[in-house]
């Protein structure tokens, strides 16, 4: 099997995004009206058409190795303990026009995707890496999101407009969570920049602020695990679990309140608009199951509040084992999907996120329904008639909701073909796991460590989400993305 160590990673990550029905290569005309695009026409005239906000101290805070910056977030105190919160967005669709060839490829594809090989960007990189990302010290045109953070945590949305804006630290997840947590000093990326530790103290407060009230209404605070591969000339050496910290939760909080204050504020403006929902979890007893074989109980009916409740108690009884529920609970509530929502209609609500009214406006660089968001705001803010009609925005959204699940597809196949050579010599070893997918259409666990998915093909009759066992793998193949295990034994 040593013939696996040097497979071409690359190539099966291309062969999957065909497969699921993505362009993994941007055609000729797309990348040639990239190639043309002309930034100082562009923005020509546009100064003086916006706000300029440039002066504001500025920051974003994204992975390391991220250059497709969609965000930046400045705070200042207000009135009666008030922090009032601007995000910047990028102005994506300044570069995009619609029915562009670009457009048309972003809407083909819907959304970024993320190898851990490779990351297939929506936008031709000229864009995504450079003309409309949020870059330090670049001046770029970006739609500002307004709110308040009150004292008890909930959010008064504020007005949203066009603005200059200027990124004055491109910060990173680890780093600032580690000293937002108190693991070590403050970092030289923000001792170097005056002012910044404040700023970035006053953003952490007003998200923590957030993050409870999100908590008290019944956000589901779950802890996944989330492994990313650590590759050294084309061969894999480990996966590294990314681990929650607080630079994440800000920024995580952030945008979820952007988001409501962006749908708030086109609800006001009788547009229609597409939501994120997760209307009810699609198997509520599964999850009772879940509580049950804690030695608790859960309302017969869907009840995020006692359901969040219930998530804090086992977190902080069993925070070892807590990434494990987590995961079952993720399988059982199912997944999110755009729909299309005209003026006044109620809202399906995110079930996950204990909100009525949410959306995805903040990430225009790598998702699509973002840029139709965008344009719409931008319809708005013109007073110009809506570009959109509700059945075009219907169809929008099936497909966008399409493309999203087809980019997970990718991702999980991905993780397992690089998950597949990791145990390449390890064929008859066995691992704790926790079953993860229990239906007609097959088993599936999850080993402990490394932290690898995979199908029970042998010994699977009786299992249900969230049960423990002990498996033995026995055989894989990376090709094909098969990770295949045999259960041994229950464990209690």
């Amino acid at each position: 099997m040593s013939n696996y160590r040097n497979i071409d990673l690359h190539a099966i990550a291309r062969e999957a995004m065909g497969r699921y029905g993505f362009q993994p290569q941007f055609p000729g005309p797309v990348a040639q009206e990239a190639q043309g695009l002309n930034q100082e026409l562009l923005l020509k005239g546009q100064q003086k058409e916006v706000e300029d906000l440039r002066s504001l101290l500025w920051s974003s805070i994204d992975n390391a190795d991220s250059l497709d910056l969609d965000q930046l977030e400045y705070c200042q105190p207000g009135r009666d303990q008030d922090i009032r919160v601007k995000i910047a967005i990028a102005d994506v669709d300044l570069f995009v026009p619609r029915a562009s060839q670009i457009d048309t490829h972003a809407a083909i594809n819907g959304t970024s995707v993320y190898t851990g090989i490779e990351t297939f960007s929506m936008l031709p990189e000229r864009l995504s890496k450079d003309l409309t990302s949020l870059l330090a010290a670049q001046g770029r045109m970006a739609v500002v999101i307004e709110f308040v953070v009150l004292a008890d945590g909930k959010i008064y949305p504020g007005n949203i407009y066009r603005a200059m804006v200027c990124n004055k630290a491109k910060l990173v997840y680890e780093e600032i969570g580690d000293w937002l947590d108190g693991r070590t000093d403050i970092p030289r990326s923000v001792r170097e920049i005056s002012g910044l530790e404040e700023q970035l103290r006053l953003q952490d407060e007003a998200a923590q602020r957030l993050r409870k009230y999100r908590m008290e209404q019944g956000a589901l605070e779950l802890e996944t695990i989330e492994a990313k591969p650590v590759i050294h000339d084309g061969i894999v050496k480990e996966l590294v679990i990314l681990k929650e910290n607080r630079a994440r939760y800000l920024i995580e909080n952030f945008m979820i309140a952007a988001n409501e204050a962006m749908v708030n504020f086109l609800g006001k403006s009788g547009v229609p608009v597409i939501q994120r929902v997760v209307r009810t979890p699609r198997n509520w007893a599964g999850i009772m199951d879940a509580a049950t074989a804690c030695a608790e109980t859960l309302p017969s009916e869907p009840d995020s509040k006692a359901l969040a409740k219930f998530l804090m108690r086992r977190k902080e009884v069993d925070p070892e084992h807590f990434p494990d529920l987590s995961l079952t609970i993720v399988k059982l509530l199912g997944p999110g999907e755009y729909i299309s929502l005209e003026p006044g209609r109620s809202s399906f609500g995110h079930f996950g996120l204990a909100i009525m009214d949410y959306t995805h406006a903040t990430a225009p660089n790598r998702r699509y329904v973002d840029m139709i968001i965008q344009r719409l705001l931008k319809a708005v803010i013109a007073e110009n008639p809506c570009p959109y009609t509700l059945q075009e925005l219907s169809e929008i959204s099936a497909r966008c909701t399409g493309r999203d699940q087809a980019a997970k597809k990718v991702e999980r196949f991905m993780h397992k073909a690089i998950a597949a050579i990791l145990l390449v010599d390890r064929i008859g070893e066995s691992f704790e796991a926790i079953v993860t997918g229990a239906s007609e259409k097959g088993n599936y666990v999850r080993i402990i460590s490394p932290p690898v998915e995979g199908r029970v093909i042998r010994g699977e009759e009786g299992m249900s989400v969230g049960q423990k066992v002990r498996v033995r793998l026995v055989s894989m193949d990376p090709y094909k993305g098969y990770i295949d295990f045999e259960r041994i034994s229950n464990l209690t």
